[in-house]
This record gives structure tokens, sequence and C-alpha cells, in this order.
């Protein structure tokens, strides 16, 4: 049985309104929504977005810049704190659920089609568990 292209389509409309009603989704939204009005966190993240210009610039030179380790420690710090922040770290979690969701609802359509079909993992070296994007191990994991 073959379906009609503007069908399929209609159809993955319907996936994506069903994803966006999704708890998962919910929760992302309403996370967004509590980090974006959080002054606290809104002052802690563009401290670091300005902490990490100063690391790139002092990475350029690495040890040898004179503030590498003050500026280093700095960024570090701050990255904890960022961390440990009530809701940049339920935003964080929010988006790795809606991530892992999105990548599931993937990984099934294009499985479907073919088990060969490369689908992104998030992960750079992929999953170890499929192929699905190569693995450079010249086929010991049974991907050709």
């Amino acid at each position: 049985m073959s379906i009609d292209q503007s069908v399929l389509l209609e159809q993955s409309l319907a996936l994506a309104d069903m994803v966006a009603d999704s708890s998962v989704a919910i929760a992302y939204r309403k996370s967004k929504y509590h980090l974006e009005q959080d002054e606290e966190a809104q002052k802690l993240i563009a401290r670091f977005a300005k902490m990490k210009e100063q690391y790139e610039e002092v990475q350029r030179f690495g040890k040898y810049h004179p503030d590498f380790h003050t500026v280093s420690t700095q960024v570090r710090t701050l990255k904890r704190e960022l961390d440990f922040h009530e809701n940049i770290a339920q935003f964080k979690k929010a988006e790795k659920e809606l991530e892992n969701l999105l990548m599931e609802c993937s990984k099934i359509i294009a499985y479907s089609v073919s088990e060969q079909i490369k689908v992104p993992t998030g992960n750079p070296f992929f999953d170890e568990s499929s192929c699905s994007g190569g693995c450079g191990s010249g086929g010991s994991c049974g991907c050709a």
C-alpha cells in the first residue's frame, strides 16, 4: 500500500502536535519560562557568557597567558554555580528529556524504513548499541 506524500506530511504535522502537547514538552516550556523569569539565573548566564569570552581569549595562549589560571578557575566556579542553580538545572533536565523523546521518535521513524538509516543520537561518538552514524571499527559492531 502506497501513501500519498501529502497524507504523510499531514500525519507528520499531527505527530509534531502530539509531541508539542506531551508532558515532556509542556515541562520543557514551563521550565524555560521559569528560567527566563528568574533574574538571578539570567545574571548568572550573562556573567558566564562574558567569562566564557575571556576564557576563550586566554585559551588562545594557553598556560602562557598571565591570567590563565585565574580565568580558568573563575570559569569552573561559575559553571558549577550554573549547574547547581535550581531553575537552570530544571531547564537542562527538561531539555534533555525532550531531546531524548525527539531522538526516540526519529529512530522509530527511520528504523521502520531500514535499520541502516543513520539517525543522529546527540552523542558525537554515537551510541554503542547501534551504528546509527557509522562506527569506524571496520564492521566489528555488525555494520558493514
